[in-house]
Protein backbone atom coordinates (compact mmCIF):
# COMPACT_ATOMS: atom_id res chain seq x y z
CA UNK A 1 0.00 0.00 0.00
CA UNK A 2 1.45 3.20 -0.54
CA UNK A 3 2.02 5.72 2.19
CA UNK A 4 1.67 9.39 2.16
CA UNK A 5 3.98 11.24 4.63
CA UNK A 6 1.05 11.32 7.31
CA UNK A 7 1.70 8.98 10.45
CA UNK A 8 -1.43 8.84 12.57
CA UNK A 9 -0.82 7.00 16.22
CA UNK A 10 -3.93 5.17 17.79
CA UNK A 11 -2.90 4.58 21.76
CA UNK A 12 -5.34 2.08 22.30
CA UNK A 13 -4.86 1.67 26.21
CA UNK A 14 -4.43 -2.28 27.68
CA UNK A 15 -6.12 -3.59 24.60
CA UNK A 16 -6.16 -7.48 24.43
CA UNK A 17 -5.14 -8.32 21.40
CA UNK A 18 -4.96 -12.80 22.38
CA UNK A 19 -8.59 -11.79 23.57
CA UNK A 20 -9.33 -9.97 19.95
CA UNK A 21 -7.87 -12.80 18.04
CA UNK A 22 -10.54 -15.26 19.71
CA UNK A 23 -13.45 -12.98 18.42
CA UNK A 24 -11.95 -12.63 15.25
CA UNK A 25 -11.86 -16.83 15.06
CA UNK A 26 -16.11 -16.63 15.80
CA UNK A 27 -15.95 -14.13 12.74
CA UNK A 28 -16.04 -10.78 14.29
CA UNK A 29 -14.14 -8.07 14.28
CA UNK A 30 -13.71 -7.28 10.52
CA UNK A 31 -11.16 -3.79 10.13
CA UNK A 32 -9.06 -5.78 13.30
CA UNK A 33 -8.84 -9.07 11.26
CA UNK A 34 -7.39 -7.43 8.00
CA UNK A 35 -5.01 -5.05 10.33
CA UNK A 36 -3.67 -8.86 12.13
CA UNK A 37 -3.41 -10.50 8.69
CA UNK A 38 0.45 -7.86 8.20
CA UNK A 39 1.13 -9.53 11.65
CA UNK A 40 1.58 -7.34 15.31
CA UNK A 41 4.51 -6.85 17.07
CA UNK A 42 4.82 -7.71 21.76
CA UNK A 43 5.77 -4.94 23.17
CA UNK A 44 8.03 -5.38 27.20
CA UNK A 45 8.07 -2.56 29.18
CA UNK A 46 8.38 -2.92 33.44
CA UNK A 47 9.25 -5.35 35.68
CA UNK A 48 8.17 -4.68 38.95
CA UNK A 49 4.44 -4.77 39.00
CA UNK A 50 3.74 -1.05 40.87
CA UNK A 51 5.54 -0.14 37.80
CA UNK A 52 3.02 -1.73 35.54
CA UNK A 53 1.10 1.33 35.16
CA UNK A 54 -0.56 2.99 32.37
CA UNK A 55 0.23 6.47 33.05
CA UNK A 56 3.85 5.13 33.54
CA UNK A 57 3.86 3.44 30.33
CA UNK A 58 2.46 6.19 28.14
CA UNK A 59 5.34 8.40 29.41
CA UNK A 60 8.32 5.67 28.41
CA UNK A 61 5.85 5.35 24.94
CA UNK A 62 5.96 9.14 24.25
CA UNK A 63 9.67 10.24 25.66
CA UNK A 64 11.47 6.77 24.72
CA UNK A 65 12.97 6.30 28.60
CA UNK A 66 12.05 3.75 30.97
CA UNK A 67 10.93 4.28 34.67
CA UNK A 68 14.48 4.01 35.89
CA UNK A 69 15.23 6.95 33.86
CA UNK A 70 12.31 9.50 33.89
CA UNK A 71 10.92 8.45 37.34
CA UNK A 72 7.19 9.67 36.56
CA UNK A 73 5.44 7.54 38.85
CA UNK A 74 1.64 9.41 39.25
CA UNK A 75 -1.05 9.99 36.75
CA UNK A 76 -0.58 14.05 36.43
CA UNK A 77 3.11 14.20 37.43
CA UNK A 78 4.53 14.46 33.20
CA UNK A 79 3.59 18.37 34.35
CA UNK A 80 6.56 18.75 36.32
CA UNK A 81 9.18 17.66 34.10
CA UNK A 82 10.44 18.74 30.79
CA UNK A 83 11.13 16.01 29.39
CA UNK A 84 11.15 16.06 25.53
CA UNK A 85 8.01 14.13 24.00
CA UNK A 86 7.39 12.77 20.98
CA UNK A 87 5.48 15.49 19.40
CA UNK A 88 7.92 18.56 20.54
CA UNK A 89 10.76 16.15 18.88
CA UNK A 90 8.92 16.01 15.81
CA UNK A 91 7.56 20.01 15.92
CA UNK A 92 11.17 20.67 16.36
CA UNK A 93 11.96 18.96 12.97
CA UNK A 94 9.73 21.41 11.28
CA UNK A 95 6.44 19.15 11.37
CA UNK A 96 2.88 20.08 12.04
CA UNK A 97 1.99 17.76 14.82
CA UNK A 98 -1.84 16.92 16.85
CA UNK A 99 -3.31 15.22 19.54
CA UNK A 100 -6.39 14.12 21.21
CA UNK A 101 -6.57 13.32 25.18
CA UNK A 102 -2.69 11.58 25.37
CA UNK A 103 -2.35 9.79 28.85
CA UNK A 104 0.09 12.32 31.07
CA UNK A 105 1.37 13.90 28.52
CA UNK A 106 2.24 17.84 29.17
CA UNK A 107 1.78 20.78 26.66
CA UNK A 108 5.33 21.81 25.26
CA UNK A 109 4.88 22.89 21.59
CA UNK A 110 4.93 26.19 19.93
CA UNK A 111 2.08 26.24 17.00
CA UNK A 112 0.15 22.52 17.10
CA UNK A 113 -2.43 21.75 14.63
CA UNK A 114 -4.12 20.78 18.16
CA UNK A 115 -3.68 19.53 21.71
CA UNK A 116 -6.52 18.15 23.63
CA UNK A 117 -4.65 16.35 27.21
CA UNK A 118 -6.44 13.60 28.99
CA UNK A 119 -9.18 14.71 31.69
CA UNK A 120 -6.57 14.03 34.58
CA UNK A 121 -3.21 15.89 33.60
CA UNK A 122 -3.65 19.89 34.25
CA UNK A 123 -1.76 20.98 31.37
CA UNK A 124 -2.84 23.41 28.79
CA UNK A 125 -5.17 22.84 25.67
CA UNK A 126 -4.75 23.68 22.07
CA UNK A 127 -7.71 23.73 20.27
CA UNK A 128 -10.97 26.11 19.25
CA UNK A 129 -13.61 27.33 22.09
CA UNK A 130 -16.06 25.08 21.68
CA UNK A 131 -14.00 21.79 21.67
CA UNK A 132 -12.37 23.33 24.74
CA UNK A 133 -15.96 23.54 26.63
CA UNK A 134 -16.06 19.93 24.96
CA UNK A 135 -13.14 18.84 26.69
CA UNK A 136 -14.15 20.27 29.95
CA UNK A 137 -17.45 18.79 29.74
CA UNK A 138 -15.79 14.91 28.94
CA UNK A 139 -13.04 15.97 31.82
CA UNK A 140 -16.14 16.48 34.35
CA UNK A 141 -18.01 13.10 33.13
CA UNK A 142 -15.17 10.77 33.64
CA UNK A 143 -13.94 12.14 36.79
CA UNK A 144 -17.53 12.05 37.70
CA UNK A 145 -17.54 8.23 36.52
CA UNK A 146 -18.94 6.44 39.87
CA UNK A 147 -21.34 9.29 40.77
CA UNK A 148 -22.93 9.33 37.50
CA UNK A 149 -23.67 13.49 37.68
CA UNK A 150 -22.79 15.73 35.80
CA UNK A 151 -23.58 19.73 35.93
CA UNK A 152 -26.16 21.43 33.37
CA UNK A 153 -23.29 23.82 31.77
CA UNK A 154 -21.21 20.31 31.52
CA UNK A 155 -24.39 18.20 29.60
CA UNK A 156 -24.77 21.70 27.41
CA UNK A 157 -21.29 21.51 26.72
CA UNK A 158 -21.36 18.21 25.81
CA UNK A 159 -24.63 18.27 23.96
CA UNK A 160 -23.44 21.79 21.72
CA UNK A 161 -19.49 19.89 21.23
CA UNK A 162 -20.90 16.30 20.54
CA UNK A 163 -23.02 18.05 17.98
CA UNK A 164 -19.75 19.92 16.17
CA UNK A 165 -17.80 16.56 16.39
CA UNK A 166 -20.19 13.79 16.03
CA UNK A 167 -19.86 12.01 12.70
CA UNK A 168 -23.24 12.17 11.36
CA UNK A 169 -23.23 8.28 10.29
CA UNK A 170 -22.86 7.68 13.53
CA UNK A 171 -25.26 9.22 15.36
CA UNK A 172 -27.50 5.79 15.58
CA UNK A 173 -24.13 4.47 17.62
CA UNK A 174 -24.28 7.36 20.08
CA UNK A 175 -28.37 7.33 20.32
CA UNK A 176 -28.23 2.92 20.86
CA UNK A 177 -25.56 3.77 23.08
CA UNK A 178 -27.58 6.36 25.38
CA UNK A 179 -30.41 4.21 25.49
CA UNK A 180 -29.05 1.28 26.60
CA UNK A 181 -27.12 2.96 29.06
CA UNK A 182 -29.15 2.04 32.03
CA UNK A 183 -28.51 -1.53 31.54
CA UNK A 184 -25.36 -1.47 30.32
CA UNK A 185 -23.47 1.74 33.20
CA UNK A 186 -20.56 0.70 30.46
CA UNK A 187 -21.86 2.34 27.60
CA UNK A 188 -20.81 5.67 28.95
CA UNK A 189 -17.05 4.90 28.11
CA UNK A 190 -18.17 3.86 24.55
CA UNK A 191 -20.01 7.33 24.05
CA UNK A 192 -17.00 8.99 25.10
CA UNK A 193 -14.28 7.32 23.01
CA UNK A 194 -16.67 7.74 19.90
CA UNK A 195 -16.87 11.02 20.36
CA UNK A 196 -13.08 11.43 21.24
CA UNK A 197 -12.53 9.10 17.54
CA UNK A 198 -14.89 11.50 15.95
CA UNK A 199 -13.10 14.84 17.45
CA UNK A 200 -10.11 13.18 16.24
CA UNK A 201 -11.53 12.30 12.38
CA UNK A 202 -12.56 16.04 12.53
CA UNK A 203 -9.52 18.00 13.24
CA UNK A 204 -7.54 16.00 11.38
CA UNK A 205 -9.11 16.49 7.95
CA UNK A 206 -9.42 20.07 9.16
CA UNK A 207 -5.55 20.67 9.92
CA UNK A 208 -3.75 17.94 8.39
CA UNK A 209 -1.11 17.48 10.57
CA UNK A 210 1.99 14.89 10.05
CA UNK A 211 1.52 13.15 13.25
CA UNK A 212 -1.44 12.86 15.22
CA UNK A 213 -2.23 10.82 18.25
CA UNK A 214 -5.05 9.39 19.69
CA UNK A 215 -5.23 8.13 23.34
CA UNK A 216 -8.73 5.45 24.27
CA UNK A 217 -9.12 4.42 27.40
CA UNK A 218 -12.79 2.59 27.16
CA UNK A 219 -11.12 -1.13 26.91
CA UNK A 220 -8.73 -0.72 29.52
CA UNK A 221 -11.55 0.82 32.20
CA UNK A 222 -14.17 -2.04 31.05
CA UNK A 223 -11.60 -4.79 31.07
CA UNK A 224 -10.85 -4.14 34.38
CA UNK A 225 -13.82 -4.27 35.75
CA UNK A 226 -16.13 -6.63 33.14
CA UNK A 227 -13.30 -9.32 32.26
CA UNK A 228 -14.64 -12.24 33.30
CA UNK A 229 -18.28 -11.73 31.13
CA UNK A 230 -16.09 -12.17 27.70
CA UNK A 231 -16.84 -14.85 25.80
CA UNK A 232 -12.84 -14.52 25.73
CA UNK A 233 -12.04 -15.39 28.73
CA UNK A 234 -11.33 -19.12 29.83
CA UNK A 235 -10.79 -19.05 33.71
CA UNK A 236 -13.63 -20.10 36.40
CA UNK A 237 -14.93 -16.53 38.02
CA UNK A 238 -17.86 -14.72 37.01
CA UNK A 239 -19.26 -11.80 37.76
CA UNK A 240 -22.98 -11.15 40.12
CA UNK A 241 -25.97 -11.66 37.74
CA UNK A 242 -26.76 -7.99 39.99
CA UNK A 243 -23.80 -6.56 38.65
CA UNK A 244 -23.74 -7.80 35.16
CA UNK A 245 -26.71 -9.59 33.37
CA UNK A 246 -26.45 -12.93 32.06
CA UNK A 247 -25.46 -13.23 28.54
CA UNK A 248 -24.13 -9.24 28.62
CA UNK A 249 -20.36 -8.84 26.97
CA UNK A 250 -18.83 -5.68 27.56
CA UNK A 251 -15.69 -6.55 26.40
CA UNK A 252 -17.15 -7.22 22.91
CA UNK A 253 -19.02 -3.96 23.04
CA UNK A 254 -15.65 -2.13 23.79
CA UNK A 255 -13.98 -4.15 20.98
CA UNK A 256 -16.96 -3.97 18.24
CA UNK A 257 -16.55 -0.14 18.97
CA UNK A 258 -13.27 0.16 18.29
CA UNK A 259 -13.30 -2.20 15.22
CA UNK A 260 -15.84 0.25 13.60
CA UNK A 261 -13.33 3.23 14.88
CA UNK A 262 -10.59 1.40 13.34
CA UNK A 263 -12.63 1.29 10.15
CA UNK A 264 -13.76 4.85 10.38
CA UNK A 265 -10.07 6.44 10.43
CA UNK A 266 -8.94 4.05 7.72
CA UNK A 267 -11.49 5.05 5.17
CA UNK A 268 -11.28 8.73 6.30
CA UNK A 269 -7.28 8.72 5.66
CA UNK A 270 -6.85 5.60 3.21
CA UNK A 271 -3.35 6.50 2.33
CA UNK A 272 -1.89 7.12 5.65
CA UNK A 273 0.15 5.26 7.71
CA UNK A 274 -1.12 3.74 10.87
CA UNK A 275 0.46 2.41 14.10
CA UNK A 276 -0.93 0.85 17.08
CA UNK A 277 0.10 0.68 20.40
CA UNK A 278 -1.38 -0.77 24.08
CA UNK A 279 1.50 -0.10 26.41
CA UNK A 280 0.35 -2.84 28.02
CA UNK A 281 -2.76 -5.55 27.85
CA UNK A 282 -4.41 -7.10 30.66
CA UNK A 283 -4.44 -10.71 32.72
CA UNK A 284 -7.48 -12.29 34.69
CA UNK A 285 -7.36 -10.67 38.20
CA UNK A 286 -7.55 -14.13 40.74
CA UNK A 287 -8.68 -12.58 43.68
CA UNK A 288 -11.84 -10.28 42.61
CA UNK A 289 -12.21 -6.68 44.74
CA UNK A 290 -14.72 -4.00 44.85
CA UNK A 291 -13.41 -0.74 44.05
CA UNK A 292 -14.39 2.54 45.73
CA UNK A 293 -14.30 6.03 44.96
CA UNK A 294 -15.18 9.03 47.69
CA UNK A 295 -18.25 11.06 46.12
CA UNK A 296 -17.02 14.77 47.27
CA UNK A 297 -13.68 14.72 47.77
CA UNK A 298 -13.54 17.92 49.75
CA UNK A 299 -16.63 17.43 51.99
CA UNK A 300 -14.66 14.06 53.17
CA UNK A 301 -12.07 15.48 54.43
CA UNK A 302 -13.47 18.24 56.06
CA UNK A 303 -15.49 15.87 57.61
CA UNK A 304 -12.35 13.82 59.18
CA UNK A 305 -10.85 16.91 60.75
CA UNK A 306 -8.18 17.17 57.40
CA UNK A 307 -6.99 20.93 56.88
CA UNK A 308 -6.04 21.20 52.87
CA UNK A 309 -5.78 23.81 49.90
CA UNK A 310 -6.97 22.30 47.78
CA UNK A 311 -8.43 18.27 46.00
CA UNK A 312 -8.62 17.31 42.87
CA UNK A 313 -9.93 13.70 41.98
CA UNK A 314 -7.48 11.27 39.40
CA UNK A 315 -8.63 8.59 37.76
CA UNK A 316 -10.61 5.72 39.90
CA UNK A 317 -10.05 6.01 43.43
CA UNK A 318 -7.19 8.06 43.22
CA UNK A 319 -7.07 12.11 44.25
CA UNK A 320 -4.43 14.97 44.50
CA UNK A 321 -4.28 16.82 48.12
CA UNK A 322 -2.35 20.01 48.16
CA UNK A 323 -1.63 21.96 51.27
CA UNK A 324 -0.07 24.97 52.45
CA UNK A 325 2.86 24.06 53.49
CA UNK A 326 4.89 20.50 54.94
CA UNK A 327 3.79 20.43 58.10
CA UNK A 328 -0.24 20.64 56.87
CA UNK A 329 0.49 18.15 54.68
CA UNK A 330 2.26 15.77 57.23
CA UNK A 331 -0.16 15.86 59.43
CA UNK A 332 -2.68 14.75 56.77
CA UNK A 333 -0.74 11.84 55.49
CA UNK A 334 -0.71 10.45 59.32
CA UNK A 335 -4.88 11.32 59.76
CA UNK A 336 -5.28 9.55 56.21
CA UNK A 337 -2.73 6.74 57.12
CA UNK A 338 -4.27 5.98 60.46
CA UNK A 339 -7.65 5.43 59.26
CA UNK A 340 -8.50 1.82 59.51
CA UNK A 341 -11.88 -0.80 59.11
CA UNK A 342 -12.85 -2.28 62.50
CA UNK A 343 -10.54 -4.77 62.22
CA UNK A 344 -7.39 -2.66 61.55
CA UNK A 345 -7.30 -2.91 57.77
CA UNK A 346 -6.34 0.09 56.37
CA UNK A 347 -8.62 2.32 53.85
CA UNK A 348 -6.09 4.68 52.42
CA UNK A 349 -2.74 4.40 50.88
CA UNK A 350 -0.93 7.80 50.62
CA UNK A 351 2.34 9.21 48.58
CA UNK A 352 3.59 12.23 50.38
CA UNK A 353 5.60 14.76 48.06
CA UNK A 354 6.13 17.55 50.71
CA UNK A 355 2.99 19.59 50.01
CA UNK A 356 1.44 17.20 47.70
CA UNK A 357 -0.24 14.16 48.58
CA UNK A 358 -1.60 11.10 46.30
CA UNK A 359 -3.87 9.10 47.80
CA UNK A 360 -5.54 6.04 46.59
CA UNK A 361 -8.58 4.87 48.13
CA UNK A 362 -7.36 1.08 48.42
CA UNK A 363 -9.92 -0.48 50.78
CA UNK A 364 -11.38 -3.36 48.60
CA UNK A 365 -13.59 -5.18 50.57
CA UNK A 366 -17.63 -4.98 50.36
CA UNK A 367 -19.08 -1.84 52.33
CA UNK A 368 -21.95 -2.41 54.03
CA UNK A 369 -24.43 0.87 55.25
CA UNK A 370 -22.77 0.20 58.86
CA UNK A 371 -19.45 0.65 58.38
CA UNK A 372 -17.40 2.50 60.31
CA UNK A 373 -14.38 4.25 59.94
CA UNK A 374 -11.48 4.21 63.36
CA UNK A 375 -8.73 7.57 63.75
CA UNK A 376 -7.26 6.94 67.12
CA UNK A 377 -9.86 7.21 69.41
CA UNK A 378 -12.12 8.81 66.95
CA UNK A 379 -15.22 6.79 65.29
CA UNK A 380 -16.72 8.53 61.62
CA UNK A 381 -20.49 6.83 60.34
CA UNK A 382 -21.89 7.23 57.74
CA UNK A 383 -18.89 5.96 54.90
CA UNK A 384 -21.01 4.18 52.88
CA UNK A 385 -23.36 7.47 52.30
CA UNK A 386 -19.85 8.92 51.28
CA UNK A 387 -18.39 6.91 48.33
CA UNK A 388 -19.42 5.28 45.22
CA UNK A 389 -19.27 1.62 44.14
CA UNK A 390 -17.08 1.67 41.12
CA UNK A 391 -16.69 -1.96 40.23
CA UNK A 392 -15.33 -5.09 41.25
CA UNK A 393 -12.11 -5.73 39.99
CA UNK A 394 -11.38 -8.15 36.95
CA UNK A 395 -8.36 -7.82 35.20
CA UNK A 396 -4.81 -6.84 36.02
CA UNK A 397 -1.85 -5.55 34.25
CA UNK A 398 0.69 -7.39 32.31
CA UNK A 399 3.66 -5.56 31.33
CA UNK A 400 3.29 -6.93 27.86
CA UNK A 401 1.74 -4.99 25.37
CA UNK A 402 0.75 -5.36 21.59
CA UNK A 403 2.00 -2.63 18.18
CA UNK A 404 0.92 -2.55 14.76
CA UNK A 405 2.33 -0.57 11.93
CA UNK A 406 0.81 -0.27 8.40
CA UNK A 407 3.85 0.65 7.07
CA UNK A 408 6.31 -2.13 7.54
CA UNK A 409 5.91 -5.87 5.62
CA UNK A 410 7.95 -7.25 8.32
CA UNK A 411 7.30 -6.86 11.63
CA UNK A 412 9.88 -7.86 14.70
CA UNK A 413 8.17 -10.62 17.16
CA UNK A 414 9.28 -8.50 20.25
CA UNK A 415 10.57 -5.09 21.07
CA UNK A 416 10.51 -2.57 24.14
CA UNK A 417 7.95 -0.25 24.88
CA UNK A 418 10.66 2.60 25.02
CA UNK A 419 11.58 2.14 20.73
CA UNK A 420 8.21 3.95 19.65
CA UNK A 421 9.60 7.16 19.43
CA UNK A 422 12.57 6.28 16.95
CA UNK A 423 10.27 3.80 15.17
CA UNK A 424 8.29 7.18 14.77
CA UNK A 425 11.00 9.09 13.95
CA UNK A 426 12.00 6.79 11.53
CA UNK A 427 8.81 7.10 9.38
CA UNK A 428 9.70 10.82 8.53
CA UNK A 429 13.34 10.54 7.97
Amino acid sequence: MKQSRQLLFLELNELNFDAIEKYIARGDLPHFADLFRRGYSRTTSETEYEHLEPWIQWVTAHTGQSFDKHRIFRLGDIVQHDIPQIWEILEDRGLKVGAISPMNAKFRLRSPAFFVPDPWTDTEIRAASIDRRLYGAIREAVNENATGKSSASALANLLVGGLRNAAPQNYAVYAKLVGESRSKPWNKALFLDRLLADMFIRLTRKHRPDFVTLFLNAAAHIQHHYMFNSAAYEGTHANPAWYVKPGQDPVYDVYSLYDRILGDIRRAFPDARLMIATGLHQVPYENPAFYWRLSDHAAFLKNIGIDFKDVSPRMSRDFLITCDNVAQAASAERRLLSANDSEGENIFEVDNRGTDLFVTLSYRKEIKEDFLIFIGNETFESFKDQISFVAIKNGEHDGIGYFSDTGVDEVPNTFPLSDIPRRIECTFA
